[in-house]
């Protein structure tokens, strides 16, 4: 496990890096792409969104949803992805709405600092825009004092 530390300027550049942050995002809707059909159907839209577990827990702790909620819940993110209403969504939906889901938590985040701890094998948004930001910042030439 470690420890970053990111504003939003470290999700905005990750964003804005445009064949990173395409290559991150095709990468993921590929693994969700469970039939290999190059559309995500609403079940594996709502399989991703069940991992992540964003709703039925609190802070980690479990709560009870019932079941037509969360229903409900996943079928308006879908509705929400699915741009052109299509019954699918295919890979450029999926990639904008992506980019302005962390283009808000950019915002969210403003320019105040947060420390994340994040396990090692974290592929995450967030994990891959710090380690973005960590490879700019090891590439900079070190300034050499007098």
């Amino acid at each position: 496990m470690g420890v970053v530390i990111i504003d939003g300027s470290t999700v905005r550049d990750f964003v804005n890096d445009e064949a990173q942050f395409n290559k991150s995002v095709d990468e993921a809707f590929t693994k969700l792409d469970l039939n290999n059909d190059g559309v995500l159907s609403r079940s594996e839209l709502r399989k991703a969104f069940e991992t992540l577990r964003l709703i039925e827990t609190h802070f980690g702790v479990d709560v009870a949803t019932a079941p037509e909620e969360l229903t409900n819940l996943y079928d308006s993110i879908f509705d929400k992805f699915d741009c052109d209403q299509s019954g699918s969504v295919d890979r450029e939906e999926y990639r904008s709405e992506l980019k302005k889901i962390m283009l808000a938590i950019a915002d969210g985040l403003g320019s105040s600092p947060i420390q994340m701890a994040l396990e090692d094998d974290d592929q995450g948004f967030i994990k891959q825009a710090a380690d973005l930001e960590a490879s700019k910042l090891s590439q900079q030439p070190s300034s050499a004092g007098p």
